[in-house]
């Protein structure tokens, strides 16, 4: 059976910049949600005790931002902004998602919000090494 129909959409250039775009949806969307809502934003990150609060939601927004735009927009750096989001994703299950503090029913929604984070790591994990491995052959060559 002769499946090059598949390389043919997986190495077009549209369809990986689309599925890169795809995997960073919950990124640059948290980006624009918390850039409009800046103040709201700050408040979030004084809930969770992370001192000082602006300080916090200004990292994080740029944590988001730069992340986003490497990975969709860059094939040199996609691993650097795939590596960033996922250690920002990372952090955030033990920040914001601790279901084994909690009581059910938070508890039992919060694990499920902390496998969704699991799997989106491991797209951004595929992703930066895919992309790495093409820049150390594009740097290669």
């Amino acid at each position: 059976m002769n499946f090059s129909w598949v390389n043919s959409i997986v190495e077009n250039r549209a369809f990986q910049v689309f599925s890169r775009i795809v995997l960073t949806l919950p990124f640059w969307g948290a980006a624009i949600e918390h850039g409009i809502g800046f103040q709201g934003w700050v408040g979030t990150m004084a809930h969770f005790n992370l001192n000082p609060p602006v300080l916090f939601a200004v990292f994080t927004l740029l944590t988001l931002v730069v992340g986003t735009i490497l990975v969709v927009f860059t094939n040199k750096w996609a691993w650097l902004g795939a590596g960033a989001l996922g250690i920002f994703t990372f952090l955030t299950i033990f920040i914001a998602h601790a279901f084994w503090n909690m009581k059910d029913p938070q508890a039992h929604t919060e694990f499920y919000t902390v496998l969704e984070h699991v799997a989106l790591i491991g797209g951004l994990m595929v992703l930066a090494t895919l992309a790495g491995n093409s820049a150390k052959s594009s740097s290669a060559a």
